[in-house]
């Protein structure tokens, strides 16, 4: 079977340093990602002709990227049955206004959205959907569970060793 594939379209360039978490992450579970910079706005043929292709070019998982009024999200999803996952960017008002154009869709249009610039929990999510098909992503999910716990156990310890020593 050949590796999952994700694409992460960001609406600008500018919104890259804020997505290396995301593009990180994928790579960590081993999963193929096509970045690419579209604009909904400026480019909307292209956002439509991308979304269109997605499912016959591999892409099993789509992550829009933007800020804004954030229209990208749900301009991908119109167009594709493939799964869509928005990433809200800051940009103006803390974000919050990109975060309501993503989460905001018409019935019929769904777009899963995560935190204002929560790039690794877009990667996360992305890898629990495909979990679903590839089973290598199943340990790896439940390792990085482990591993997160395990952090906050040794927070927790040094915590209450601080305490004692006071």
């Amino acid at each position: 079977m050949s590796k999952p594939k994700v694409a992460l379209i960001m609406g600008s360039d500018s919104d890259f340093e804020k997505l290396k978490s995301c593009v990180m992450k994928l790579k960590e579970f081993d999963i193929e990602v096509d970045v690419n910079v579209i604009s909904a706005h400026r480019t909307p043929d292209k956002a439509a002709e991308f979304a269109k292709n997605a499912e016959v070019n591999g892409i099993e998982v789509i992550i829009c990227a933007a800020g804004m009024a954030a229209h990208l999200g749900g301009v991908i999803a119109a167009h594709t049955i493939v799964p869509v996952i928005g990433i809200p960017i800051k940009s103006t008002v803390e974000g919050m206004d990109a975060l309501l154009a993503t989460v905001q869709m018409p019935p019929g249009i769904p777009v899963a959205t995560v935190g204002i610039d929560n790039g690794t929990n877009a990667a996360i999510l992305a890898a629990q959907i495909l979990s679903l098909k590839y089973d290598y992503l199943k340990d790896a999910l439940k390792a990085a569970k482990v591993k997160m716990a395990d952090g906050v156990n040794k927070k927790n310890e040094k915590i209450k060793q601080i305490v004692a020593e006071m």
